[in-house]
């Protein structure tokens, strides 16, 4: 497998709090790795510091063979190439569903707008969204708001695709129509690291699941590793309702 994304030893902290203490981690191109963990367990910190949303104090983020901790890299360049999914959608409320999608393809990668609007008709395609081109993003729902967000994240064309718990500020009853759009998008061999509560999606979909626990990686494996013989009592503990809601 081609390796995308290699962490080394990174270091972070906000004051005299360290939320991430010195993680190790490696993404292969194709893969789809889930990081799962408490609340405050470093887990959206970690995604930040990949996207250079969050500064790291120390260590290394490899992307694409190169360094994103060096200051000679061209980290706009990079990011380019990294997609970014929220938990509040971060839509632009005074645009519609169509200039959400094609904002950044026209003014970061100087797109053609009707190049621009064709890639972005095809993403919102995927997505379920094609009776949505022209509506305001104000009045849809909050699975539409998502979906709209991971199409205008595809519309950049990236290499790989960051979830910051896509599913956390949705009601229950939508949280499936998100998660049907990640497990296509990983169907289709996209690149994803997610940061998600969503037990089931973890174990259904993952290539690997990492656990993370006060700022380390505790354990990582399979999903059938992790979920079926978990090696740390903080492991067990952690997935004890899950596993305890499965039993037959």
């Amino acid at each position: 497998m081609e390796q995308i994304l290699k962490i080394e030893d990174l270091e972070k902290s906000f004051g005299d709090l360290q939320v991430l203490k010195g993680i190790d981690l490696e993404v292969d191109r194709g893969e789809v790795v889930c990081i799962i963990g408490a609340s405050g367990s470093g887990k959206s910190t970690l995604l930040r510091c990949i996207n250079l949303l969050e500064e790291a104090d120390s260590g290394h983020i490899w992307f694409g063979g190169k360094d994103l901790m060096d200051l000679s890299t061209d980290i706009n360049a990079l990011r380019q190439r990294i997609g970014m999914v929220f938990q509040s959608f971060n839509l632009f409320n005074n645009k519609n569903v169509l200039d959400n999608c094609t904002m950044a393809p026209i003014a970061v990668r100087h797109i053609p707008k009707a190049q621009a609007e064709q890639t972005a008709i095809r993403h919102l395609r995927t997505v379920g969204l094609e009776d949505f081109i022209h509506a305001d993003s104000r009045r849809l729902s909050g699975g539409q708001k998502q979906r709209v967000a991971i199409a205008r994240a595809l519309c950049m064309e990236p290499e790989i695709m960051l979830f910051d718990e896509p599913t956390s500020a949705l009601d229950p009853e939508i949280v499936g129509e998100v998660l049907d759009v990640m497990k296509r998008l990983a169907r289709e061999g996209m690149t994803m690291v997610v940061v998600t509560h969503e037990m089931a999606f973890a174990r259904e979909v993952s290539d690997r699941v990492v656990f993370m626990d006060q700022g380390v990686i505790l354990e990582q494996g399979t999903p059938a590793q992790v979920f079926g013989s978990p090696q740390y009592a903080r492991t067990r503990e952690f997935l004890s309702r899950y596993l305890e809601d499965k039993k037959p």
